[in-house]
This record gives structure tokens, sequence and C-alpha cells, in this order.
């Protein structure tokens, strides 16, 4: 391998005691050695040149374009991790640097709090949005927030609980790698005016089938609200009809103003409460077997003010016998009925009338198409719809892909 001419080391809180074997030999070899002043401190045996830095990371490059060969950068924790080494890498090219990292504080904060980090939505104050950082907490199972001085872990508990985000444990990590370490578990409710080391990671942990907070927002649009306008149960959660899903298959139900529509396994009732916002003249039956999701549903129509949608509550088709003939219907939340729920409701949609069906897996798309066709000779339309949302994190755009969704829908001739 061919000497790179500076690298950067990561360094914990225990300084120098806390180094591999390789980071120290490279450190007391370095012909200089940058860092800020309190991460100079901490090797006061070494007699080389010292450099100290400040926070302005432009200004740190333009002087390491000029460092002499066998230079040493002094960052913390894992340099590459919300860390200095990324910038450098990218400003200055990966070749200029070799990095040997020491573990992050993120890492040994969840390492504390005996939690794995692969899937915790991790972000730093310093880098965001608070209303994003917030918003996104909301919905996640677990969060890593490297705090500030300014936002606190105290600061950062009391907007949670102003947005009714109450439902999370909350371990103040201070001092990681330290020897005056301490981890802290508290509610969120007790973390408010709490007072903390500066150096200090802070981890949530969603309590156990908790539902996420609902946004209540009075921009609400036709059709296609965001999820979280919709409250949702867990651990059910996702089963709800998202919303580019939902767009597209309200837009293929054929909605008259006037319409009488079935949402058949109506959930969180996203798809019939926005049907009964289009067809604002007619009448939407949201029909549920499941008592908490029918509860729910009732809850978001309500919070909608949609006075024309009807719940029903039962199992199909015994739910629907008394309900006027349909215009159009739309079935999801099925599971694996999803060829018997068709084959009891279409010969109540009326003629003219168009029917949509929402499926999570292939082999029910292929079971309900090959009915349609060969016992009804219908020619169905088929969608498979999967989104991939950006999403801004570690200093990085992403973006997450959803699962695979399928619509189907077949019209009644007159």
């Amino acid at each position: 391998m061919t000497q790179s001419k500076i690298t950067i080391v990561g360094v914990g809180d225990d300084g120098s005691q806390g180094l591999s074997q390789q980071a120290i030999e490279v450190i007391s070899k370095a012909t200089t050695l940058f860092g800020s002043v309190s991460m100079l401190d901490r090797f006061p045996l070494f007699d080389g040149t010292k450099r100290p830095l400040g926070p302005d990371l432009d200004r740190l490059a333009a002087e390491l374009e000029q460092a002499p060969l066998g230079s040493v950068v002094l960052a913390s924790g894992d340099p590459l991790f919300y860390g200095t080494a990324r910038f450098l890498c990218e400003r200055l090219g990966k070749d200029t640097f070799e990095v040997i990292p020491h573990v992050s504080s993120m890492q040994l904060a969840f390492a504390r709090v005996k939690e794995s980090w692969d899937e915790a939505y991790l972000t730093n104050v310093a880098h965001q949005p608070l209303d994003r950082i917030i918003d996104r907490i909301r919905t996640s199972e677990k969060a890593g927030v490297f705090t500030s001085e300014q936002v606190s872990p105290a600061r950062i508990a009391e907007l949670l609980i102003s947005k009714g985000i109450y439902y999370f444990t909350a371990y103040v990590c201070e001092n990681l790698g330290a020897p005056d370490e301490r981890v802290t578990k508290l509610e969120l409710k007790d973390l408010v005016q709490q007072k903390f080391a500066s150096l200090n990671v802070l981890v949530l942990l969603r309590h156990n089938g908790t539902p996420d907070q609902q946004i209540l927002s009075s921009q609400r649009r036709m059709f296609g609200n965001p999820d979280e306008f919709f409250k949702q149960s867990r651990p059910k959660r996702g089963l709800l009809t998202t919303s580019e899903v939902r767009s597209i298959a309200l837009s293929e139900l054929n909605l008259r103003i006037d319409s009488i529509v079935w949402d058949i396994g109506a959930g969180s009732g996203s798809v019939a409460i926005e049907a009964a916002m289009i067809a604002s003249r007619g009448k939407v039956y949201a029909i549920e077997m499941d008592a908490e999701d029918y509860g729910m549903m009732i809850e978001n129509a309500n919070q909608f003010g949609v006075e024309n949608l009807v719940g029903v509550l039962g199992q199909a088709p015994e739910a629907w016998a008394n309900l006027p003939d349909p215009h159009s219907i739309f079935v999801g939340g099925t599971g694996r009925t999803v060829v018997s729920l068709v084959e009891a409701c279409w010969p109540r949609l009326q003629p003219g009338g168009t029917l949509v069906v929402n499926m999570m897996s292939i082999e029910n798309v292929s079971e309900l198409q090959q009915y349609l066709t060969q016992k009804l000779g219908l020619e169905p339309q088929l969608w498979m719809v999967q989104i991939s949302k950006g999403t801004y994190q570690l200093e990085k755009h992403r973006f997450e892909t959803s699962n695979p969704s399928f619509l189907m829908k077949v019209s009644k001739g007159h």
C-alpha cells in the first residue's frame, strides 16, 4: 500500500489510552499533529509540531492542502461517521488520506443500552432542521441523536412532548469511553429541565406497540393526504393504503360526486375517507371486521369531518347484505381471502361500475387474475406501484424503497 500524505485518526473520550497500537505508532511518527485544542491537549508527550484547528472545515481543508507528508489529523470517534473524514475525502480526494477509526460514540451509546442500531434513525442536530428531526423520530422505532449545547436532550424532549410524542424511553449517554461515563434512563416527561455533560448522545426507544402520533393539519387535500394525517395502530402499522397507491386507486375508481362506494377491509379508513370527500353527495360504506381498526376509522372520519361515510363493523359478505348496490368497490387489507371477497361482492356491483383491488403479494395477483379472466371472462388492468422516497441521513441523500403494491381494476359492462 502506498503511503498517503495524511492520516486521520479517530480518538475517543479516553484519549491516547483507548487507541490501537497502529494509531499510537502513526501518531508517534507524525511530523505535524492537527486537531482541536482540547484534542491536542490529550497528547502532551508528542514532541512534533502541533497545529490547532477551529470548526471551519473549509479553512481546515485549505491548511491540509499544504500539510507536510506524514501529518496526522486527530478527530473524534469514527471520523467517517458524521465526522471530519467524509468532508475531507470529498474535498481533497480519498487518495490523500488514510483513516484509522475509533469506535463512534453513537455505536458506544447503542452498545450501552444493549440495542442494535442498524435500523435506527440516526441524526445530528447540527446538520438537520429540528422540525424534520422531530417528525422522523415520530415514526421511528429507535433513534440516536447527537445533541449540542443549544439543542440539548431536554430541549428535544420538550419539543417531542409539545407534538404529543410521548411514547419513547430516553437514554442520555454522557462522556462515553471516559472514566466519568454515565448512562441515564428516563421517560421523556422526566427528561425536560434535566442537564447533562456537553458530550452526550441521546438514544430513544419506542414503547412497545405504541402507534405514531397523528399529525393534525388544516392543510388537507381532496385525496392523497400524507399517511401521517391518519391515525394508525401498531403493530399493524403499514397496512394503511399509502398516499401514492391511494391516489392511483381513487383515480381509477371512476368516482362521481353522487357515487355509492364500498371500501371492503377499510382498516383505518384512508381510502374511504378520501372517497367520501370526492363523492361528497354520495355515500361511502367503510366495511371493517376488526373492532380496533373500526374504532380508529371512525376517529379518522370525524377528524376529517366526512359526514357521508358510514362505518360497518362486520365480516363479509354478511356485513354488506343490507347495503345499497355500489357504483365503485375498493378491496384492500384482504390477506388470502381476496378472490372469495371479489367473488362475493362482484354480483352486487352496479352495471357500469368499477372494482379496484389492492394486493401486496404476487400470489394474490395471479390467483385473482386467473379468476377474473377464466371465470368471468374479463380483462383486468394491473399496476405495480413501488415508490422510492428521498431521505437525508448521515449527511447524504438516500432513497428508501417501499415494498411493491399491486392494483387490479375491472369494470362491469352495462
